[in-house]
């Protein structure tokens, strides 16, 4: 049986998980099992990050308050960075010194330009001028006006607008590509998606970032779903995508309370 193929490590780890999340979840294991009864059980024995247990840590939110599901390509290649959470950099404290963005925040490129295009945005940066010298002008206005000043207050407010921040590839070994990893979890992510579309009474917007992303679009759920693509965050062109700041200009993510 499918059940027997899925690690006791794995479903112990569906204790982080919200309530509502965790039958849905450990049918997406099965799922995954029967696609590729080799799968998981090699993964258990495997070095992989997220660490400490945390691969299923962006599903804390109940599944009844997901608005918005953002995808990325896979955990941070860092021990300290990869939380489980999609661009949550566990390695960034404050987002803001002197200088500009913190260099926790410089060093997680793709949340450097996440937190660029905020700013865009919302008026407070050019999007043809984003280097050292324009953002040394943006921290101390933030630092001087209320704006959030670390990466959980950012993550606190993508969950209150309802993000579900989701890796297509919920794990990252050094010797594997995350594109074959992607592949292995297509069928808990659909699984993760079917749940979603049945329970929601307004199907949550699909956010997908990056090609190995997109790839979720050969699954049927994602019919379901209103969906916006982009490149991702990890490229410069991200910092001036138009549907991007449309997405995101309203919510005033950078904004405390």
């Amino acid at each position: 049986m499918t059940a027997n193929l899925v690690p006791q490590s794995l479903r112990d780890a569906l204790s982080l998980a919200h309530p509502t999340w965790r039958p849905h979840l450990l049918r997406g294991l099965e799922a995954v099992a029967r696609a590729d009864p080799a799968y998981l059980p090699a993964l258990a024995e495997d070095d992989y990050l997220p660490t400490e247990q945390r691969i299923f840590a962006a599903f804390a939110q109940p599944l009844g308050e997901v608005r918005y599901v953002l995808v990325g390509e896979g955990p941070y290649p860092r021990a300290e960075s990869a939380t489980g959470v999609c661009f949550m950099d566990g390695a960034v404290g404050s987002l803001w010194c002197a200088t500009g963005l913190s260099k926790p925040v410089n060093r997680a490129t793709s949340l450097r330009n996440f937190i660029k295009m905020l700013l865009v945005a919302d008026g407070q940066l050019d999007g043809a001028s984003t280097a050292a010298l324009a953002m040394q002008a943006v921290a101390e206005r933030a630092l001087a006006n209320g704006a959030i000043g670390t990466l959980a207050e950012l993550q606190a407010n993508l969950t209150r607008q309802g993000f579900l921040l989701l890796n297509a590839a919920l794990v990252f070994r050094p010797h594997v590509k995350p594109a074959v990893d992607a592949r292995a979890w297509l069928p808990f992510l659909q699984t993760v998606l079917g749940a979603l579309a049945d329970s929601a009474q307004t199907a949550p917007t699909l956010v997908l970032w990056g090609k190995i992303a997109e790839q979720l679009k050969q699954l049927r759920e994602t019919e379901r779903f209103p969906q916006l693509c982009s490149e991702h965050p990890y490229n410069l062109s991200f910092i001036t995508n138009a549907g991007m700041q449309d997405l995101f200009r309203p919510m005033r993510l950078l904004q405390a309370g």
